[in-house]
């Protein structure tokens, strides 16, 4: 179920590659749901292609597909909102708010640093909880992690942001994943499957390429989205 701006988010998409068969630009999309920052259009965005309502395509600008459309039943009415709904402490979906229900942040486990370059300590324990809006989230169990370091800053994740990630052990190629290495060091980077070995890809040419056998690597969820603290 959508919640109301990522309704109307979607349904102007639509619109507009009907019209002229190009998708809205940020800015074009940010006017016209009346949200103050094209970081908001970003999370509604990824949120659509979690759900699989739309898909971005590769290697080309302002490229994106709309694959479906939400159910009747399940379209907005205003001042309604549908969000999925994240508990804070499990981070697991729970039922949609009603009507005088108000919607709040999901406090999300925050389980310590984790490295954007040279691996450093498996993450374990949990240090504190980070406020999320519940728009961030998909389906699932969430946690935060610190980046540290600098491989990944032309994925556009830098030092210092909070990455939030879908605990799980399946990903797929070009998914930048929590890899657990050797059960001892834990890293940020891009999942590439190579035949039966596992390349752990930087974003920074400055770092190699780790290529490594599969009973050495582990995967502990997937980005999903980031917080950038000013």
């Amino acid at each position: 179920m959508l919640t109301r701006k990522q309704h109307e988010l979607l349904r102007f998409i639509q619109e507009r590659l009907k019209e002229s068969g190009v998708p809205p630009s940020f800015d074009e999309m940010k006017e016209a749901l009346d949200l103050k920052s094209k970081s908001g259009i970003h999370r509604l965005i990824t949120a659509l292609e979690e759900r699989g309502f739309i898909r971005r395509l590769p290697n080309r600008a302002r490229a994106l597909e709309v694959i479906k459309q939400p159910e009747q039943s399940a379209g907005p009415q205003r001042g309604k909102f549908s969000p999925s709904v994240i508990e804070g402490s499990l981070g697991r979906a729970r039922p949609a708010p009603s009507d005088d229900e108000t919607v709040m942040p999901v406090a999300v486990p925050l389980m310590g640093r984790i490295a954007a370059g040279v691996p450093r300590e498996a993450i374990e324990h949990r240090t504190a909880t980070v406020s999320v809006p519940p728009e961030m989230l998909t389906r699932g169990e969430h946690y935060a992690l610190e980046v540290r370091g600098d491989s990944m800053i032309e994925a556009g994740i830098l030092e210092g942001d909070l990455a939030l990630i879908r605990r799980g052990e399946a990903a797929e190629t070009g998914d930048i994943i929590v890899a657990l290495i050797d059960d001892e060091e834990a890293t940020l980077k891009r999942l590439r499957k190579r035949g039966t070995s596992i390349a752990l890809e930087a974003a920074n040419p400055a770092y190699e390429t780790r290529v490594l056998g599969p009973d050495r690597v582990r995967i502990q969820g997937k980005l999903i989205g980031l917080i950038r603290r000013y």
